[in-house]
């Protein structure tokens, strides 16, 4: 049985909570949003808490348990707090800036990389830290994946744009092996 799904969720002050069949609603300061509980799972409101429960007792329903809770969980947080992604420039010429609300990057192409956010998702640059901020977990993490994949880390030389606070592990090149 998922141990996750067995917590309950707790409510912050200032967020609502609505379910309605096989749809939750959290509003909060920040936003609102909405997700599907799949079908067998169910949502309670209780004392300030959520509490997931399952209709049966199934294998099939086990991944869904604990997953539910964690997106209500996930949800709840954003609403409140929000979520953000730092990530590092690291090379020489290497700029970010926001033009507007799209992130413009030069990173050693013949031409500068602009990426549109999706709704909800901002950017911010300061000293070659872009930050990337949103109430939906799902899409921060997946705009600061698209931002990587424009130069990933390059193993030999350390240059590209990563996530702050990842360890890249330097390689030796073909010289260094070769004098071994």
């Amino acid at each position: 049985m998922s141990n996750i799904g067995k917590v309950p969720v707790t409510i912050i002050d200032g967020v609502q909570i609505t379910v309605e069949g096989s749809k939750a609603t959290v509003t909060g300061p920040k936003g609102t949003l909405e997700e599907r509980i799949p079908h067998g799972i169910t949502v309670e409101q209780a004392e300030g808490q959520l509490i997931v429960k399952k209709l049966r007792d199934s294998h099939d329903l086990e991944k869904f348990y604990g997953l539910t809770r964690a997106l209500l969980a996930n949800m709840v947080t954003g609403v409140s707090t929000g979520f953000t992604k730092q990530m590092e420039l690291h090379g020489v010429g290497y700029r970010a800036k926001v033009e507007g609300a799209d992130l413009v990057l030069n990173v050693g192409f013949a031409h500068p990389v602009r990426i549109t956010p999706p709704t909800g998702i901002t950017f911010a640059v300061t000293d070659n830290v872009i930050t990337v901020s949103g109430i939906n977990k799902q899409a921060v993490g997946d705009i600061a994946s698209k931002i990587r994949k424009v130069r990933p880390p390059d193993p030999y030389k350390s240059k590209g744009i990563r996530y702050a606070g990842e360890i890249l592990k330097k390689k030796a090149g073909k010289s260094a092996k070769a004098a071994k």
